[in-house]
Formats: structure tokens, C-alpha cells, sequence
């Protein structure tokens, strides 16, 4: 059976990896920061197989959470000379190959769906082939290696040092950024547990007039955009404002679909997704990956989609949801 923990320690093995090729590189003047950052990152991923089944505390993560932040946080990160290919390079490659250089990217979904859908119902000596509960992210990671191979063979690449070298570049330009959204979820679920949620219910039952449906749908979807803004994670959003707002009022009190209601409250947040440098991995990342010259491209381009979904999905709700 091929287990969800050997995806994370392979991602732990090639931060490692690339935390080893950052300490060498004397282009870099922070080098030895950056090489800490990312490695702890590493070692992140392999300890945790030991704190998800307490054989382990889990403190030390939390400490090297808090030192990667001061490491970010500071500025004792920086950035490289990878060996990698020179712009002109990659123009002609990209010249040459066209949309063929899709067929990786596009390999990796496909896999996944594959392993999600068809593999997870084979079994081999009475066993099911991919750990149970575990399908879909095996299957991202078993389509990175994958569309890694097919890369390798569609570019005639034979070094493995190639494309651990260019993972790396790209590493370095994304940085910290990278692991924002990791880190708003986890704080969604701090405020959970803290009762941020318990304390906005309060504040909005006691504003709200009883069995004012719209006015409760409007509240839920507007402030799950606002959450999602200021925390960059829907998924952030969602505990809190569903706590608050969401199954005391529109499910329990207003007698709502409760799938409705969550599932078309959680498009409300994506919105805000679309609007906030928060959402590293959504507006900032490829900002910096395209070389765009205005940082915030992606947030102006999909502002005007993301009023006009966030008005959407609260007039859906009101008319179908209850």
C-alpha cells in the first residue's frame, strides 16, 4: 500500500535538498538564512509523520513555525544564481515546443483523477493500492512525478540536477509568500477554537431583526468576502463566519439547506480571494513567476468578476437555499 506519509517525506527530501544547494550558493548574500528557512520547512514535513501519530510533541513545529516567520520576518532571506537556463533560452524553448508545454502541467490533474477515481478501487494481497481516505493527495503527488517524467523526456533533459535546480529558482522568487496560505488556514482555525466565531454570532444576532432572511444572506456572503480579504483563505473565513452567522441564523433560525447555504457561503469567500495580496498563491505568486511589472495585475483583472460572482452567489442563496 503506498502511504499519504512517503508524498510528505518526499516533499521534505527535496526542500532539503534544495536547502543544501541554497547553503553553497555564494551568490546569495543571505544564503545561510535562506538555506535554514527552507530546510526547517523540510524537516517540517518529516516530523510530522511522528506528530500526527503521537509518537512525538508537537511543539518543536510550532518553534520552527515561529523561526521560519523571524527568519521571513527579518529579511535573512534572499535570493540566488541558480543554474538554470538563460531567458533567451527559455524563449527559444518556448518557441520551438508551443502548447506542448501544457502536456506536463496538464498531466498532473489527470493523474490525480485517475488515482482519485479508478485506482483507489484496486486492491493488491486484500489491500487497497492507495491508502484509504489519502487518494487524492497521493494522486497529486504520484502526477508530480509523473509530469516530471514526461518533462524530462519531451525536453531530452537527462540530469535530475536540471529540474532541482530550476525548482529551486522558482522557490526563491515565490519565498515566503508560498506558505502564506498554509498559515491563514491554520489561523481560521486558532479563531475558531478561541471563539471568534461565538463572538460575532453575538454581535450579529443582536444587530440582526428577527427572521430577516435576506438581510442574514447578505451578512453571511459580504462577510465572508471581508474575512477572506483580510485573512487571504476562504477556508480561514469559513469556521468563523458559518459559526457567526452562517448555521445559527440562516440553518437553524431561518430553517435554510444547510449544504446550500455552506457550499454557496463558501463561493461568497473565493471571491475574496480574487481581491487580496493575502492570497499569496492565487495574486502575488503569479505576479512574480510572470515578471509582471504591476504586482497587483491579477487583483485589478478580477476585481469586476469578483463583485459580480459575490452578488451572484448571495442572490442564488436567497432563492434557492431556503
Amino acid at each position: 500500500m503506498i502511504k499519504a506519509e512517503w508524498f510528505y517525506w518526499l516533499v521534505g527530501a527535496v526542500f532539503l535538498l534544495m536547502a543544501a544547494q541554497m547553503l553553497t550558493d555564494r551568490s546569495n548574500p543571505r544564503r545561510h538564512g535562506t538555506a535554514a528557512f527552507w530546510g526547517l520547512l523540510g524537516l517540517c514535513f518529516c516530523y510530522g509523520t511522528w506528530v500526527a501519530d503521537k509518537s512525538a510533541p508537537a511543539e518543536p513545529l510550532g518553534a520552527a513555525v515561529l523561526l521560519m516567520v523571524c527568519l521571513a520576518g527579518f529579511g535573512f532571506t534572499g535570493r540566488g544564481t541558480p543554474r538554470t537556463a538563460t531567458p533567451e533560452q527559455r524563449e527559444a524553448s518556448a518557441r520551438r515546443l508551443g502548447n506542448k508545454l501544457f502536456v506536463p502541467a496538464l498531466t498532473i490533474p489527470a493523474v490525480a483523477l485517475v488515482c482519485a477515481v479508478g485506482v483507489k478501487k484496486l486492491s493488491v494481497g486484500g489491500g487497497p493500492v492507495l491508502q484509504k481516505g489519502s487518494e487524492t493527495i497521493l494522486g497529486l503527488g504520484i502526477g508530480a512525478v509523473v509530469a516530471l517524467a514526461v518533462a524530462m523526456v519531451m525536453l531530452r533533459e537527462r540530469k535530475l540536477s536540471t529540474p532541482v535546480h530550476a525548482g529551486r529558482s522558482m522557490l526563491e522568487s515565490m519565498g515566503w509568500v508560498m506558505l502564506l496560505p498554509q498559515l491563514l488556514a491554520t489561523l481560521g482555525t486558532v479563531f475558531a477554537v478561541s471563539g471568534v466565531g461565538e463572538q460575532v454570532r453575538r454581535i450579529t444576532t443582536a444587530a440582526l431583526p428577527d427572521h430577516s432572511r435576506y438581510l442574514a444572506v447578505a451578512v453571511y456572503c459580504l462577510g465572508m468576502f471581508l474575512f477572506t480579504v483580510v485573512m487571504g483563505n476562504g477556508f480561514a473565513a469559513f469556521p468563523v463566519m458559518t459559526a457567526a452567522v452562517g448555521w445559527p441564523v440562516l440553518v437553524v433560525q431561518e430553517h435554510g439547506s444547510a449544504p446550500a447555504v455552506l457550499a454557496i457561503g463558501m463561493l461568497a469567500g473565493f471571491c475574496g480571494t480574487l481581491v487580496t495580496p493575502m492570497a499569496a498563491n492565487f495574486n502575488v505568486v503569479p505576479a512574480a513567476l510572470l515578471e509582471l511589472k504591476d504586482q497587483y495585475g491579477p487583483i485589478k483583472a478580477q476585481l469586476p468578476t469578483a463583485v459580480a460572482l459575490l452578488g451572484c452567489n448571495a442572490v442564488i442563496m436567497a432563492l434557492f437555499a431556503f
